[in-house]
């Protein structure tokens, strides 16, 4: 074979290559495309309903007084894919900045409790009156799998992952006694106007895990009515903090609106 059949044998060859490279990478160019373009975006807002609870109720805590839930916002976006033809079946993954808190008024006895009087701190069991407030910033990824029932309605449910930047768990106590170490221990009169502050802010988890399920319902084009509970699986305390002997669960309602791309 003369060498100049040879140079345009080889030349057809390295065409021919580029040629299956272009296609291969128009396919999956165009795949990758068809990826996204089959996904759901939504913008979402709203706002938590709900506290810090144990489970059940333990005896310590003999009178709900008063519970005032706090403005609560949050605003995130969820991304949602199909996995079937019919869009029937998919999965979502969402990033949500939100505020959790309350605010409770109650009536205990031989409630564990550290206090600060007069710049002194006093641990023991607590009888009498408890005011507290609860307030913490978290980012919340929920990784749901979702059901798509009609047009309209979809649900979800799956687990969350959370991480509170800030966190806040304070109060005073008042019309009451502490006693010293354990309920048999000197006591300490706190009557009238007096009384002593606390703060367990410093034994709050930063990361917490639970639970969530909810659904979504399009009520006009793109506009989406959301509502979801989330119920914590831990503590909202670290698992060293013992100076509460019950766990506290954040359970929350989330109504809210969404927009849909």
């Amino acid at each position: 074979m003369k060498l100049k059949s040879i140079k345009r044998l080889l030349l057809l060859q390295v065409f021919l290559f580029a040629m299956s490279l272009e296609s291969y990478a128009g396919d999956n160019v165009s795949g990758f495309v068809q990826f996204f373009r089959d996904m759901e975006y939504e913008v979402n807002a709203g706002t938590n309903i709900g506290g810090a609870s144990p489970l059940p109720l333990p005896a310590e805590i003999r009178k709900i007084d008063s519970y005032n839930p706090d403005l609560n916002l949050q605003i995130g976006a969820t991304v949602r894919r199909w996995l079937d033809a019919d869009r029937r079946w998919g999965v979502g993954l969402g990033l949500r900045f939100e505020t959790k808190g309350m605010r409770t008024k109650a009536t205990v006895k031989n409630y564990g409790m550290e206090i600060i009087d007069n710049g002194k701190t006093l641990k023991g069991r607590w009888t009498g009156r408890v005011q507290t407030k609860y307030h913490s910033q978290q980012l919340v990824i929920p990784i749901t799998a979702l059901y798509r029932l009609n047009r309209r309605v979809v649900f979800n449910a799956g687990p969350y992952l959370s991480y509170a930047f800030t966190n806040d768990f304070d109060g005073f106590v008042s019309d009451g006694y502490l006693r010293e170490g354990d309920p048999t221990g000197e006591k300490i009169s706190f009557a009238g106007d007096s009384k002593a502050s606390y703060d367990f802010g410093r034994d709050l988890r930063k990361f917490q895990w639970g639970g969530q399920i909810g659904v979504s319902w399009l009520a006009y084009k793109r506009l989406s009515i959301n509502a979801n509970l989330e119920w914590g699986f831990n503590s909202i305390f670290n698992s060293s903090f013992k100076t509460i002997s019950f766990s506290l669960y954040p359970i929350y309602l989330n109504l809210g609106f969404g927009y849909n791309f």
